[in-house]
């Protein structure tokens, strides 16, 4: 009977995370293919074939980017830029997108950098992320501030501290092991010890 709910264990073990994984880039795949794949398949019928929505997404966006840099259409892009950056209520949701993307895309990456913050009164440690250094355009008295991004374990949701520089310090830790030791609660580093 040991046997059996050790071999059952080990099925689930080895099985859910494929499963959940495969699932994950399904439904990926089905949103991306859907944005334009919808547009397309009233026209195309019988003829569409799943994933011409995905590489009609993929071209836009690359031929879109390519006009950006040109000097017409780039001006023509940042003049919708300006506008949606003056529309009430519209204004708010564009920047929080636009800054997000940005800070993993764009050449200044946030999360980029692992920093560890000691909890205050405490000898505990946490392990986040910088997401701003220049906090001095933002509110002039944090000048001397940073702000760093705490993810919370086994979910995404997090919190945003506004720490004192000299009492942050920077480690040499890939941004993806730090995210991945964080949302498992420190079990990654220790099955990867385990592995070894």
């Amino acid at each position: 009977m040991k046997s059996i709910v050790k071999n059952f264990i080990n099925g689930i073990l080895t099985i859910v995370p494929i499963i959940l994984v495969v699932y994950v880039i399904y439904k990926t795949f089905l949103f991306l293919d859907g944005l334009l794949g919808n547009t397309l398949r009233p026209y195309l019928k019988e003829d569409y074939i799943p994933g011409i929505g995905l590489l009609s997404t993929l071209i836009l966006i690359t031929v879109l980017g390519w006009l950006s840099t040109k000097y017409i259409s780039g001006k023509i892009i940042r003049l919708i830029d300006r506008l949606l950056d003056k529309i009430p209520v519209v204004k708010t949701i564009y920047s929080v997108i636009k800054d997000t993307v940005q800070s993993f895309l764009g050449e200044k990456k946030s999360f980029s950098k692992v920093a560890l913050v000691v909890i205050p009164g405490t000898e505990m440690r946490s392990l986040g992320f910088i997401t701003s250094e220049q906090l001095e355009d933002f509110y002039s008295p944090l000048k001397d501030h940073v702000a760093v991004y705490i993810p919370q374990t086994f979910q995404v949701a997090g919190f945003t501290f506004l720490i004192p520089k000299e009492q942050v310090q920077i480690i040499d830790v890939k941004p993806e092991d730090a995210m991945k030791f964080i949302l498992s609660g420190g079990m990654t580093s220790t099955s990867k010890q385990k592995a070894k």
